[in-house]
């Protein structure tokens, strides 16, 4: 069994509610973005998701472009993305998983990738614009090297997409909750419980279920179905917010997953 299948049985043994934290690697810069994702384990995160900075993060809204930007700035890149999981790795009990397009994996090379990923302690891998039917040899692998294949499905992907994202993914499936890019919401998309419902028909994998989460009641009405929420652009602001005013981000952060999860 996986790191991220343990964490998620972890996560139904205490009938808790799961929350995947997202940032992005580098944001505001390496040494903070180091104490960033530190912050997040003692919070209480139950995975761990590292977006590698991008200069076209075309599925991301503002406040995670924004994010890519400083990063970008401050000297982000896909093998400094995997220098900080490695440095972070040995203090960290909790799955991490790399979020990244693919076009920063191709420039590295697929097989080089893999391997400094396995060596960086990487436990799954979301390529955001991997097509499904292209990604049987990505599955293998990766799995060779014991790391989940993470697939991101939404509301308009059909039935036979679903069952194939089943087949090759591992780990956990990321279901969006509405069409358009990440960002803060005032509530959860309605037709989000019904994907997840459509996913239970063809899957025994979890669920993580994200976009526009950034309340207490999101989280709390999201795993009634689901089985982890994904936040994303609310903890990227915040750390926007802190920066801005002089504040310690990491802090801010730690203090905004503790309340999400009470």
């Amino acid at each position: 069994m996986s790191a991220i299948s343990e964490a998620f049985d972890r996560i139904k043994r205490a009938r808790g509610q799961g929350i995947v934290a997202y940032v992005t690697a580098g944001d505001p810069n390496h040494t903070e973005s180091i104490e960033i994702v530190q912050a997040l384990d003692r919070a209480g995160a139950d995975v761990i998701e590292i977006g590698v900075p991008f200069s076209d993060p075309v599925a991301d809204g503002p406040a995670i472009q924004a994010a890519s930007e400083r990063a970008l700035a401050a000297g982000g890149s896909l093998e400094r993305s995997l220098d900080l999981v490695q440095t972070v790795r040995p203090a960290i009990q909790v799955p991490i998983v790399l979020f990244t397009y693919i076009n920063p994996v191709l420039r590295m090379g697929i097989e080089k990738f893999i391997a400094r990923a396995a060596q960086a302690g990487v436990n799954g891998v979301l390529l955001l614009d991997l097509p499904i039917e292209e990604s049987e040899g990505m599955h293998r692998a990766l799995d060779g090297r014991g790391i989940d294949q993470i697939f991101l499905v939404s509301p308009t992907t059909s039935d036979a997409r679903l069952k194939a994202a089943a087949e090759y993914g591992s780990g956990f499936l990321y279901a969006i909750s509405r069409l358009g890019v990440t960002g803060v919401r005032d509530s959860v998309s309605e037709q989000a419980a019904p994907l997840v419902a459509r996913l239970r028909k063809v899957t025994d994998l979890p669920i993580a279920l994200g976009f526009g989460i950034s309340r207490p009641e999101h989280v709390a009405a999201v795993c009634t179905y689901a089985d982890a929420a994904v936040v994303g652009s609310a903890i990227v602001q915040t750390i926007a917010r802190a920066v801005a005013a002089g504040d310690r981000p990491a802090d801010a952060v730690e203090d905004l997953v503790r309340w999400l999860k009470q």
